[in-house]
């Protein structure tokens, strides 16, 4: 059973779910993650043990396109991205994925 929060990013942003008790991360300087990022996010996709993976939605463009639709159609464990343009319908969506329902949908 998935229980762990995995947090993929810059040092700057893994920091504060490290401090919270995050165990799971992958620092990932700026001037890296063209290298680094998509086999970063592959390896906490693939992980039995993570449930919810956190990145920031800039690193997700970041992405290489097959990652990135991996992460976009991940149900186990669920993806959550953070900042960015998204706003209240990107939190909506991700958690519609998460849950299989939508429930904020209007009668």
């Amino acid at each position: 059973m998935s229980q762990e929060i995995a947090v993929v990013g810059s040092p700057d942003f893994t920091t504060g779910f490290r401090l919270a008790g995050v165990r799971k991360f992958a620092d990932i300087p700026d001037n890296e993650k063209e290298e680094q990022l998509d086999g970063a996010v592959r390896e906490m996709l693939e992980d039995e043990g993570v449930g919810i993976v956190v990145m920031h939605d800039d690193d997700v463009e970041r992405l290489s396109r097959d990652v990135r639709s991996d992460v976009e159609t991940s149900v186990e464990p669920v993806v959550v991205t953070l900042g960015g343009e998204g706003g209240s319908d990107g939190l909506r969506e991700q958690i519609k994925r998460a849950i299989g329902i939508d429930l904020m949908a209007e009668d």
